[in-house]
C-alpha cells in the first residue's frame, strides 16, 4: 500500500513539473561565435524557432520577439535573457537555446551583457502554460551551478545534457 502511495506521489510530481527539455530539439540548441548584436541574436532565434514547423515564418517570429522587447527587455540580468512571444499559428510551445561565446549587450535589467539565451514561443491563447514555461526557465537560470555548467559547454549536445541532468535532479527531488 505504501509503495503505491509513493508511486502516485511521484507520478503527480512528474505531471505537475514542466518538462522543459521536451520543448527543445537538438537542432534548436546551439553555441555561437558569430552573434554580435541583440538584433542578430533575435534573427538567429527566429530561424531556430521557425525550423520547428513549416507553418512558422521566421519573419513573423522575429516580429513577435521584437514586439515583446519593445514592451521591455527580456534580459533578466546575470548574463541571461528569455526572449519570448506569442504566435497565432502555433499549436504548442516551442523553445530554442543559444549560448553566445562572447556576451552581447541586451538592455538587461542589471546592464550586464548576455550569453545564455532561452527563447520561447507559445500559442496566442496560451496563458497558464506560457507562465509555467517561463517559470521553469527562470528557475533554471536562478541556479548558479547550472548557469556555470551551461557557460562551459562548447556545443548544443553539452547544453542539452546539462539541461536533462538539471531536470532529472529537479524531478527526483
Amino acid at each position: 500500500m505504501q509503495q503505491s502511495v509513493h508511486y502516485i506521489q511521484d507520478l503527480q510530481k512528474l505531471i505537475t513539473v514542466m518538462n522543459i527539455t521536451s520543448l527543445l530539439a537538438p537542432e534548436r540548441v546551439v553555441v555561437c561565435d558569430d552573434i554580435a548584436s541583440k538584433k542578430r541574436l533575435l534573427e538567429q532565434l527566429s530561424e531556430l524557432l521557425g525550423s520547428s514547423s513549416p507553418s512558422l515564418s521566421g519573419q513573423a517570429i522575429f516580429e513577435a520577439l521584437i514586439n515583446r522587447e519593445r514592451l521591455g527587455s527580456t534580459g533578466l540580468g546575470k548574463g541571461v535573457a528569455i526572449p519570448h512571444g506569442r504566435m497565432a499559428s502555433l499549436e504548442q510551445p516551442v523553445c530554442a537555446f543559444i549560448r553566445i561565446r562572447k556576451p552581447i549587450a541586451f538592455d538587461a535589467a542589471d546592464g550586464q551583457p548576455v550569453d545564455l539565451v532561452f527563447s520561447l514561443l507559445v500559442p496566442e491563447d496560451s496563458t497558464e502554460e506560457h507562465l509555467q514555461v517561463l517559470s521553469t526557465i527562470a528557475e533554471i537560470f536562478s541556479n548558479k551551478t547550472i548557469c556555470a555548467l551551461l557557460r562551459e559547454c562548447d556545443d548544443g549536445t553539452c547544453v542539452l545534457d546539462q539541461l536533462y541532468e538539471w531536470e532529472s535532479q529537479r524531478i527526483s527531488a
